[in-house]
Formats: structure tokens, C-alpha cells, sequence
């Protein structure tokens, strides 16, 4: 592992070019930040200093919490297991709906923050009685090199990584991050260009293109599609992404349909109708995706994990409490094998 400590106030930054007048380049995601000297990138935590491009979120948390896996969510990854979750401030992408706003709209210098060093996470995070650790509620791609260490640190001390993205990201770095990351739940925003430009300050192709090298690292992939109405909830559009899912190979990974609530920019939109998701739901299922769930809501069964094969009931669900007793990774009833990571 590098030995970048965190006991000094910045860090370089990978994945940068530098250009003429002291201006550099960030190669990170497809945003192509161009900087001059003092300039912030969009996702506020890389900035020029001198003409080098700092990374000023490393080591800088401004979040911890231990959490249920469920929470990311993960319903097929260590099911009723907790996970220590991490945030530094900062994104690349400007959802009109971000719950976590006011921490992944913000430079790392504008919120409440703690020193964590990589080294110190994985005893923080044992001390805890967690059996991962997640990078999460931000977006955890923009700050990759302090994501990378921590996520190292963990697996020299056999914990897993969980990485929660939007998966905007150019395929180098991503490359580099993958070998340490067990299971990731990729947020889908739409299945549309439109869509991405509108809302997120984004394109589609960056995000499916990580998914499939997350499929072809063999990381655990779990998908959440925020359905909200009037911007992705096309039953047209979802078809078309649950088929692309389907071809690509994520038949077996789960999908998580979750219900938008007003928020942040978005206070003026109606929360989404539980039929929406239902019928996404169906939509799903009828192009061969085999684990659909349903989040933010209080439908009954609706997070419970069924054998595709025989509909047995093989793990239960209220909030993130977790029925699993005597589930082993197989259907008991016609021995089919469940898709995930169980142990």
C-alpha cells in the first residue's frame, strides 16, 4: 500500500495531466475537469494548487456510521452483517434529488470533518463488529486514491469493501480500485442520455461501462433504479434497461426499484406511486431478471428474497431487520443455488 500519510493537510492527486500556465487536466471521470491555478473541479474536492492537482478529500471523513448492509443497499452480500460506511465530501454528478446534499455539494473544507488515516480504518471497523467496510453516501470515485488505500488496508485484514457509486468514472482508475472491491451497488439514474443531462450533469454510457468491468472483475453487483416520476419512469425506458441488464449478464444480480420522495431540488415532485413500482416490478421479471426488489416503501414481501425457480421464501425482510435462519446459499426446497455472497 502507499505510504501517503494523512497527517499532512493535502495529498496529490492521481489520474491528472498538466498543461501549459500551471493550468492541469483531471483524468479521473468524464468530466474532464481543465483547471487554472485555484480551480476546483466539478466535484469540488480536486483542486489546482501550484499546478499540481491536489486531492483535498483524502483522509478528510465526514461521515462513519456502522450500518446494516441492507442499507446500501446489499440484500444478497453478507445479509444481516454491518458495515462500516465512510464519506469524504464531494461528487461528480449534481442530482436534482440528493438526500445527501449537503455533504456531496460541498467542498471537503465546508463541512464538519475528522482525520482518518487508511491504516486506522480496519480497527475501527473490527472494534465495531463489522465485517466490511462501505464508501458511501457521497461518491466515493471522487476522492479514488483515499478509497483505494482504505479499501486495501481492509483486505489485508480480511474485511470486505463495499463501494456505493454512481459509477461515473473513466475505466484507468477504475481499473486500479477494482481489485480491492468485493461488492458494489451501482445507482442507475435512467436509461436515457436526457435524462442523465437533465437532472445529474451526466452521460449513460461511463456508468454502463462500469458495470460491466465490475461484472468482469467479479465483484458482487447489486443495482438501484431511483424511480421518479416524470424524469425515468417510463415503463419503455425500464424495459430497455432491465433488457440491456439481461444480456449483459446481470440476470442473477439484483435490482433494487426504490420510491423517490421530494427532496432537495425535487420538493415540488410528487413521491412515486407504488403501482409505478409494481409495474416496474413486472416489467422486470417478464425480461428474465431474477432478484427485483422494492425499497422505500412498506409493502410486505417486498425486500424478501424468493427462489426463482420455485418461489420458495428463502430470506424475510422488515426494514433492515433480517430473517435468514438455516439459509445456505441454495433453495431447500428444489436445491437451486441462490446468487451471492453469503459468508
Amino acid at each position: 500500500m502507499r505510504q501517503d500519510s494523512c497527517a499532512g493537510r493535502t495529498r496529490e492527486a492521481e489520474y491528472y495531466e498538466r498543461g501549459k500556465g500551471g493550468a492541469v487536466a483531471c483524468r479521473l471521470c468524464p468530466n474532464g475537469c481543465t483547471l487554472a491555478e485555484g480551480q476546483r473541479g466539478l466535484c469540488r474536492n480536486r483542486v489546482n494548487t501550484g499546478g499540481r492537482l491536489m486531492a483535498e478529500a483524502y483522509g478528510r471523513v465526514c461521515a462513519v456510521a456502522a450500518d446494516p448492509v441492507e442499507k446500501k443497499p446489499l440484500l444478497h452480500f453478507l445479509p444481516g452483517s454491518r458495515c462500516l460506511s465512510i464519506a469524504a465530501a464531494g461528487c461528480n454528478l449534481a442530482c436534482r434529488w440528493c438526500q445527501n446534499h449537503a455533504i456531496s455539494q460541498a467542498a471537503p473544507g465546508d463541512v464538519p470533518w475528522r482525520r482518518l488515516a487508511p491504516a486506522d480504518l480496519p480497527g475501527l471497523a473490527l472494534a465495531g463488529g463489522c465485517r466490511s467496510a462501505a464508501y458511501t453516501y457521497t461518491e466515493p470515485l471522487t476522492y479514488i486514491e483515499y478509497t483505494r488505500d482504505c479499501a486495501q488496508a481492509c483486505q489485508e485484514r480480511g474485511l470486505a469493501n463495499i463501494l456505493v457509486t454512481a459509477g461515473y468514472v473513466n475505466a484507468a482508475p477504475l481499473a486500479d480500485l477494482l481489485p480491492y472491491i468485493d461488492a458494489a451497488n451501482v445507482d442507475l439514474k435512467a436509461f436515457s442520455n436526457d435524462a442523465y443531462a437533465r437532472c445529474c450533469r451526466a452521460t449513460l454510457a461511463p456508468v454502463l461501462r462500469t458495470l460491466t468491468m465490475m461484472r468482469d472483475a467479479g465483484v458482487w453487483v447489486e443495482v438501484t433504479n431511483l424511480v421518479i416520476p416524470g424524469v425515468n419512469d417510463s415503463l419503455g425506458d425500464i424495459e430497455r434497461m432491465c433488457r440491456w441488464l439481461a444480456r449483459e449478464g446481470f440476470a442473477d444480480s439484483p435490482l433494487h426499484f426504490s420510491r423517490f420522495f421530494p427532496s432537495y431540488r425535487m420538493t415540488g415532485v410528487p413521491p412515486t406511486p407504488t403501482e409505478t413500482l409494481v409495474n416496474a416490478r413486472k416489467v422486470a421479471a417478464d425480461c428474465g431478471l431474477n432478484y427485483v426488489y422494492i425499497g422505500n416503501t412498506s409493502l410486505p414481501g417486498a425486500e424478501d428474497t424468493r427462489c426463482p425457480r420455485c418461489g420458495a421464501t428463502l430470506i424475510r425482510r422488515s426494514g433492515y431487520r433480517v430473517s435468514a435462519a438455516g439459509f445456505g446459499g441454495s433453495c431447500p426446497e428444489c436445491r437451486r443455488e441462490i446468487s451471492g455472497k453469503w459468508k
